[in-house]
């Protein structure tokens, strides 16, 4: 899954693929190291980022996404929103995915509108009230009953459903890691997994490296997730994680299919 964030602030590469011709391009780019699915954002979720209106925050996305498959573009799109208005609009625009970063949990709706559309949705564990002494693996688990209850009862079919343990949102240092070292335990759901590392301050600060530099620790983390079991790999440098998990597959199970 290729990373286009069409936004001025995002924490790696906010500013550098604003408006609808510098998305086009980075997304030809993406699809031609190999992308299999396109994640569109318009708003940062980094710490301290500035909330955008929704309004701004579809004049970002609709343009592109209608762009991308004026241009031809037949890749499975998921749109990057957790505002319900944002979700609607991008599906008809020509998205296929809602990726939640609240998992359904902030607006239920969002499930709803999945559900109207028939959309698999990306549910990924982002609890600021968590309890910080609970085990984290026994918390986000928890965190997605609630969200396949959400989406149980607005009908929308378990099958839709993607996990992401959300890397770096309200997790330490040591917590990323944990959530890295035990990904497999998420299995027991039944659900695909979804990690999403790609630059994040949980390579930066292990070792002491800024975004543009933390090519190779993301690498590392692609790897160990393919191994726990990881089926979607969020990053901002395709071609290279492709290579490197094109290695892990050929190692795991031979040449057929690398």
């Amino acid at each position: 899954m290729g990373i286009l964030n069409l936004t001025p602030d995002s924490f790696s590469d906010g500013g550098q693929h604003e408006g609808v011709d510098a998305g086009l391009v980075h997304a030809a780019a993406m699809v031609a190291e190999g992308a299999d699915i396109l994640d569109i954002g318009g708003e940062s979720t980094r710490p301290g980022a500035t909330l955008v209106p929704v309004q701004d925050e579809l004049d970002r996305v609709v343009p592109a996404l209608l762009a991308l498959r004026a241009s031809g573009m037949t890749l499975p799109i998921s749109i990057d929103t957790y505002k319900p208005l944002v979700a609607h609009q991008a599906l008809e625009a020509g998205a296929d995915i809602i990726n939640d970063v609240h998992g359904l949990q902030r607006a239920p709706e969002m499930a709803e509108i999945a559900a109207l559309f028939g959309a698999p949705v990306i549910v990924m564990h982002w609890d600021e009230k968590r309890d910080p002494a609970r085990d984290i693996m026994s918390a986000i688990l928890a965190f997605f009953e609630r969200s396949l209850r959400i989406a149980e009862a607005a009908g929308l079919e378990r099958d839709k459903l993607i996990l992401d343990p959300g890397f770096g949102f309200g997790k330490s240092l040591d917590e990323n890691y944990a959530i890295l070292r035990r990904l497999g335990e998420l299995h027991v759901l039944g659900l695909p997994v979804l990690a999403g590392t790609s630059r994040k301050s949980m390579i930066g600060r292990l070792l002491d490296k800024p975004t543009d530099q933390r090519l190779s620790g993301t690498l590392a983390t692609s790897v160990i997730a393919y191994g726990a079991g990881a089926h979607i790999f969020r990053v901002h440098d395709v071609a290279a994680n492709r290579d490197a998990l094109r290695v892990a597959h050929a190692t795991a199970y031979g040449l057929e299919g690398a």
